[in-house]
């Protein structure tokens, strides 16, 4: 007997067992897909990770439906490495799975319903919403759940199609449908019968009458004659300015004949330009550094001030890894750089880049997985974003983490809740080869690695061509608002800034990371605000839609006329967002065209292109935006930035504030005077003696560092601990309450460290869900492994009281 161990693209962490023939054994092989049955009628596909001849002994192996691939999909060190993902961060293999394939290639069974062949049916017998689904069956042969709702008119369809099916005149059957179809180009040619010229004179003498005809005929000649390349219909439209009739009726002639080629989506061939890089004295320093660091250890950290030309080292170490053969993975926290540097990437190699992140459609994806599979000259250096990780390297070479500092490198919801950077690092290790970290502002934890001869340093102090760095000016705004000096949110040091800079035809960039018109609308009369209906927090309103929206859940209502509670219509706004200082600028600057960046703005596949094409382009002349402005963009022209209110980030009840808002505004104003002048940066706070303001001011990373871990030590935290926290979510207040207490008493009562809890969050009800948390500290010097087993076995005995078996719970090893 013959077998094959699985992994299903579900939230379960055992693999499963499926019978083969002998045939199918000595065929599949690891990292191969096969669909398989699952439940009672449920198709999925399973990924292949072991054969053998171990029969099961709980149940009975059932046989496989079909195997998918004809080579394997998936490399065994990927295997491995999910296998690590999945037992470091205390998930399900199966989550990590579905995480890592394009979901393109996780073909699962639609439920396809239709109507039985002989089947007689009495109309006057049924329902008026069984009649509807009889109905829609006599004009398509098949229905597929989603389109029953939708002619229903409601969710909860199966009760009706269950009646339809005990009564014999529905049945299901179910399909795997294949999502993935290659694009086709049309293409163009003469027909044969006309390769001799004779023909071709009595063909141009055929079309003396026909002149749109003949003068397609004659672009396609042009055309043919200055390029060897083959012509598409759509080149050849373009070329003559004549519609795509007049050659389908050509075609029609038989004078061309169509014919069509496979295609990539996404191509960078036109982007190439020649370019020698020259690095700078300092450039090149750093560059032998990291050669040099490279040496004896797998990871450096690249820590260079602002603008000090971090991406020219990067390609001049991907260049070095190129010419040796290897790929290269370069990792960035956000999509809307990804936007930036794949122009700054492709002019330099041109079609060797290839780009992966989810405003990439399913089929865009599916081909940079093949092309990186195959080793593809198309897909030698990735850049993505954390998804990228997952992708099937042969040949890795090297892992460049840009920006590593920033949080979106860790993933919150849903599992996997890895950190790419980490998890990067372990890639590397199966890979042997070598990890740049690169930050004008490191992670307290790199830095300590760093440091401590874990990790290889350099630095870089300067920015290129010796501009200087940007010269910070604090605002007080409490002294502000006492002279009166305000206009709006704006002070009036801000305003002659922005004056200046404008009249000089600079830009501007302005930052307030909290989107939206402002975050609370308030009832002058009695102080009712309102509330999400599922969720602890109140309602933002958006000015723009004159709606109330809920940044958690998405719920949404029309602003009030007048307050729910009281009914007076004495309504204010409280605090501020980027769409309020948006309509400040429109009536203080108004000549002038103001942009904005956040997530509302960014929502489409190009959200961010067009946003930061049009700024590079200086259509734009001031940019408002949420944190997605302070990581890595570059823009030439900018002088000035604004910090509209720096306490916003300080005060948050997280022990990595202090951390957070200095790398916040650092590389805020790292923005600014990025070319020859130097650049100004006005901050607006309420506290400009706050210790990580003055830090930033000054530059003083150092500063910052060694005070935040003075803190870190003190009250154990990493870097000297390491956090698991676990999440509780149930419907029932009091059944949560009491289920988080057990799970607390067996926890700190097993384990001999610090577990805090079980703690309400600052929005403690998400979704009517309402949450508790609990905290684990982990010394470092204690192992983890066993560790985590420990605490495994307690979920798993929690999960096993009856009472507590709905709640949900959530690890999230080494918390960020």
């Amino acid at each position: 007997m013959y077998f094959v161990e699985v992994i299903l693209p579900l939230s379960l962490s055992k693999t499963f067992t499926y019978k083969v023939s002998e045939a199918e054994y000595n065929y599949i092989k690891k990292g191969m897909r096969i669909a398989v049955p699952f439940g009672k009628s449920k198709i999925y596909t399973a990924l292949a990770i072991e054969l053998h001849q171990n029969e099961p002994t709980l149940y009975e192996a059932k046989e496989i439906h079909q195997i998918l691939d004809e080579s394997p999909l998936v490399t065994e060190i990927q295997i491995a490495h999910w296998q690590w993902i999945a037992s470091y961060y205390m998930c399900a293999i199966g989550d990590v799975y579905r995480g890592a394939m394009p979901s393109a290639f996780l073909l699962e069974s639609e439920t396809i319903i239709s109507q039985k062949q002989d089947a007689v049916v009495d109309e006057l017998q049924l329902t008026d919403e069984e009649f509807l689904i009889y109905d829609a069956l006599q004009h398509q042969s098949s229905l597929k759940v989603q389109d029953i709702i939708a002619i229903v008119g409601k969710k909860n369809v199966f009760p009706i199609i269950q009646k339809l099916i005990d009564r014999n005149i529905l049945v299901l059957q179910e399909e795997v449908i294949e999502l993935y179809k290659p694009k086709l180009t049309r293409y163009i040619r003469l027909h044969q019968d006309y390769a001799a010229e004779e023909n071709l004179v009595a063909l141009l003498d055929n079309l003396k009458n026909a002149k749109k005809q003949k003068d397609i005929l004659l672009s396609y000649f042009q055309l043919n004659a200055s390029q060897k390349k083959p012509i598409s219909v759509k080149q050849l439209v373009e070329n003559s300015k004549v519609s795509s009739t007049v050659v389908k009726a050509l075609v029609d002639k038989n004078i061309f004949e169509e014919y069509h080629l496979q295609e990539d989506r996404v191509s960078f061939d036109k982007n190439q330009k020649e370019k020698n890089l020259q690095l700078s004295t300092a450039q090149q320093q750093a560059f032998d550094g990291i050669a040099a660091a490279f040496t004896e250890k797998d990871v450096c950290l690249l820590h260079g001030v602002t603008s000090s030309g971090k991406t020219e080292i990067y390609i001049q170490l991907i260049e070095d890894y190129l010419a040796v053969g290897k790929q290269v993975l370069y990792l960035l926290p956000e999509i809307a750089l990804t936007t930036q540097l794949v122009g700054r990437l492709t002019a330099h190699f041109g079609n060797q880049v290839a780009v992966f992140h989810s405003k990439y459609t399913n089929n865009e994806r599916v081909e940079v997985w093949r092309q990186v599979l195959e080793d593809s000259p198309k897909a030698k250096i990735v850049i993505g974003a954390r998804s990228a990780l997952f992708l099937p390297f042969q040949e890795l070479g090297l892992i460049i983490i840009d920006e590593e500092h920033e949080q979106t490198f860790k993933q919150y919801d849903p599992a996997p809740r890895y950190h790419a950077r980490d998890a990067a690092i372990v890639l590397a290790n199966s890979h042997k080869s070598k990890v740049l970290l690169g930050s004008a502002t490191p992670s307290l934890e790199t830095y300590f690695n760093a440091a401590s001869s874990k990790y290889g340093l350099v630095e870089i102090t300067e920015r290129f061509g010796n501009v200087m760095m940007p010269e910070i000016e604090l605002v007080d705004l409490k002294d502000k608002y006492f002279r009166k000096r305000m206009k709006g949110h704006f002070s009036d040091t801000l305003l002659e800034n922005m004056a200046e800079a404008l009249a000089l035809g600079e830009q501007i960039i302005l930052f307030q990371n909290r989107r939206g018109y402002s975050p609370v609308l308030e009832c002058i009369t009695c102080g009712h605000v309102p509330e999400c209906p599922q969720c602890d927090v109140s309602l933002t309103y958006h000015k723009n839609k004159n709606q109330l929206r809920c940044h958690y859940c998405g719920y949404s209502m029309a602003k009030p006329t007048n307050c729910h509670n009281c009914s007076s219509v004495d309504l204010t706004t409280k605090g501020f967002g980027t769409e309020q200082i948006e309509m400040e600028l429109a009536s203080l600057f108004p000549e002038k065209k103001t942009g904005r960046m956040d997530q509302d703005t960014t929502r489409g596949k190009y959200g961010y292109e067009k946003i930061i094409d049009s700024f590079k382009n200086r259509e734009i002349d001031i940019l408002v935006g949420t944190q997605m402005l302070a990581k890595g963009l570059d823009f030439d022209n900018v002088s000035l930035v604004g910090i509209m209110n720096a306490d916003n980030m300080l005060y948050h009840p997280d022990f990595r504030a202090f951390e957070r808002s200095y790398q916040m505004m650092t590389q805020v104003s790292g923005r600014a005077g990025r070319s020859e002048k130097r650049g100004k940066v006005v901050i607006q706070t309420y506290n400009p003696n706050h210790n990580t303001i003055q830090q930033v001011t000054n530059n003083d990373y150092i500063g910052m560092y060694k005070e935040q871990l003075y803190d870190r030590h003190i009250f154990k935290y990493p870097p000297y601990y390491r956090l698991i926290k676990i999440t509780l979510k149930h419907r029932d207040f009091d059944k949560l309450k009491e289920g988080a207490m057990w799970l607390y008493q067996v926890m700190s009562q097993n384990l001999d460290m610090p577990v805090l809890g079980p703690e309400e969050p600052a929005i403690s009800r998400i979704r009517n869900e309402y949450i508790r948390t609990i905290m684990i500290k982990i010394p470092q010097n204690q192992p983890l492994g066993g560790i985590k087993k420990t605490i495994q076995k307690m979920l798993n005995s929690f999960e096993a009281v009856p009472q507590y078996r709905p709640i949900k719970t959530a690890v999230n090893v080494d918390f960020y």
